[in-house]
């Protein structure tokens, strides 16, 4: 068992976030004789998974909802289905994103070229 601050060390974020993410469901831990969050392998393990799941840009109820699915049916199944669905989700909009850097990286390249050539012509002419 840990500490919230230990938990909150071992991910480097404030204990108001790991705070924040009991309020909104996404953990809930144990609690001492003392009130103390204490923090099981199993709470650790669902951090990991919440900071995962920002890494790859899911909002904390998409998280949420994949997390209680893991709760609700705990062979995994229901879970690993609405990631799936999330997860292509997100490659395409990560797809749709490289297309439009693509696109400016091109209409640049081309402008660069035209203003390279320019400088040609003006240094030719001047």
């Amino acid at each position: 068992m840990k500490t919230i601050a230990e938990v909150a060390a071992e991910f480097d974020v404030t204990t108001r976030t790991i705070r924040y993410y009991e309020e909104i469901g996404l953990l809930v831990p144990g609690r001492t004789t003392g009130n103390r969050r204490v923090f099981s392998k199993s709470d650790v393990t669902r951090l990991k998974l919440i900071f995962r799941g920002k890494r790859y840009g899911f909002s904390l109820e998409e998280i949420k909802e994949m997390i209680l699915l893991f709760d609700e049916d705990r062979s995994g199944k229901k879970q690993l289905k609405r990631t799936i669905e999330y997860g292509e989700e997100k490659v395409a909009e990560i797809e749709e994103v490289i297309a439009e850097f693509q696109a400016l990286k091109s209409e640049m390249e081309v402008l660069m070229e035209q203003f390279t050539q320019k400088l040609k012509d003006e240094g030719e002419d001047g």
